[in-house]
């Protein structure tokens, strides 16, 4: 019953749509039925999800209408994109900033639930709920509106809080996912060459031999505020070289020490890492690391080579750093200084002769138009599942 009434929903929201854009020309057709013949099979995947070749249920996506969308081919922007699971907190009736402008008209979906095919997904309607500025890509909260209004989470608005001196601070809530197109649109990860530092890992792949991929780092790595596994970068990641490398016979293994800096990531070693038997090492601490009283930049880098070093040694496997996005910039404890922490893992990938992926700039990008709270499952220092999906971004522009 709750599949029917979406599906009537779908279909009411379909034929309210009067114009179809094909080739970059406007055509409008009067005819309800054609448009519902043409676009209910369109709108209901986005809604109720649509297995991707692997058996998932597919989430965060986008999809291009570049001829050549391989990561080696630098950004352009202005491309026609299909955004689909961006995340948003919506405040009063203050607008919300998608991360692209130039939305194609009555093409944005919003709705209740990251994953489309939960059945509890409730999905927004336009006009009563929430109000579209197509031109700015901007939503906003109607006054009425059954959207969750972020103004209420207790943390809104308050600037240096400490989070231990407030309960239920979480923005789970208050999160709505939004799916549309844009005909604006960029690869949110700039291409990054590092092949050389992954010969082993890629003949691997490509050989179809068994292969341990490890995660090492903190609660971020260890996949924290992601709603489920799958969301998580390192599945995401793993399902896209399933999609480039058919043969690959890979594990994911995370052995993370949530809470914790690098520091204890070599100082505990034996306890975690040291009991794995990996090919391949992704690389993530930064984010305690950056708080008040943590590892300074400087001795940062210096553990970051240590642990590569060890892993080399120790593990004879290969080694990918990755740095860390900038936490809520009103969060007492953070040093508000990642700019440092991600050159820090950059220079540590150099020194330590690895490979290097760039989460921080992919996340700057996004926070030129997106508020902090729209990425943190927390509100503090954990993404959430879009979050994930920008890491994941990160890593897919990485050539190996």
């Amino acid at each position: 019953m709750r599949k029917c009434n979406r599906l009537f929903a779908l279909i009411k929201q379909v034929l309210q749509v009067k114009t179809l854009f094909l080739n970059s020309s406007l055509f409008t057709i009067d005819f309800k039925l054609v448009i519902c013949y043409l676009s209910l099979a369109a709108i209901t995947n986005s809604v109720l999800g649509q297995p991707d070749p692997t058996g998932q249920k597919v989430s965060t996506v986008f999809i291009s209408n570049q001829e050549n969308t391989n990561t080696n081919t630098p950004s352009a922007r202005g491309i026609n994109m299909d955004i689909q699971g961006e995340s948003l907190v919506l405040a009063a009736t203050n607008p919300g900033k998608l991360t692209f402008d130039s939305l194609l008209f009555r093409s944005v979906i919003v709705r209740s639930t990251y994953q489309r095919s939960n059945l509890a997904c409730k999905i927004y309607v336009e006009g009563v709920d929430y109000t579209v500025d197509y031109n700015k890509g901007e939503i906003q909260r109607t006054i009425n509106s059954a959207i969750p209004d972020y103004s209420k989470n207790i943390l809104y608005g308050k600037k240096d809080f400490d989070h231990t001196k407030f309960a239920d601070f979480s923005n789970h809530p208050y999160f709505v996912w939004v799916d549309y197109i844009t005909k604006n649109g960029e690869r949110l990860a700039k291409p990054n060459d590092q092949r050389k530092y992954l010969v082993n890992f890629r003949k691997k792949l490509e050989s179809g031999a068994p292969v341990s991929i490890v995660s090492y780092g903190n609660s971020i790595t260890a996949g924290g505020e992601a709603s489920a596994k799958e969301f998580r970068f390192q599945s995401i990641y793993g399902n896209y070289l399933k999609s480039i490398f058919p043969n690959a016979n890979f594990k994911i293994e995370d052995v993370s020490i949530p809470g914790y800096s690098s520091k204890q990531g070599i100082e505990w070693w034996d306890t975690y890492i040291g009991k794995t038997s990996p090919d391949l090492v992704l690389v993530g601490w930064g984010m305690n690391d950056h708080n008040i009283g943590g590892n300074s930049p400087e001795q940062f880098r210096k553990n970051l080579v240590k642990l590569v070093g060890m892993i080399k040694e120790l593990k004879n496997a290969e080694v990918i750093l990755y740095s860390s996005f900038p936490p809520n910039n009103d969060w007492h404890y953070g040093s508000h200084s990642m700019q440092l922490y991600a050159e820090a893992t950059k220079q540590a990938a150099l020194e330590a002769n690895c490979a290097y992926v760039d989460v921080y700039t992919t996340w700057i990008k996004v926070l030129q138009r997106k508020d902090q709270s729209s990425l943190l499952g927390n509100n503090i220092n954990h993404p959430n599942d879009f979050g994930h999906w920008l890491y994941a971004q990160a890593f897919e522009a990485m050539a190996f």
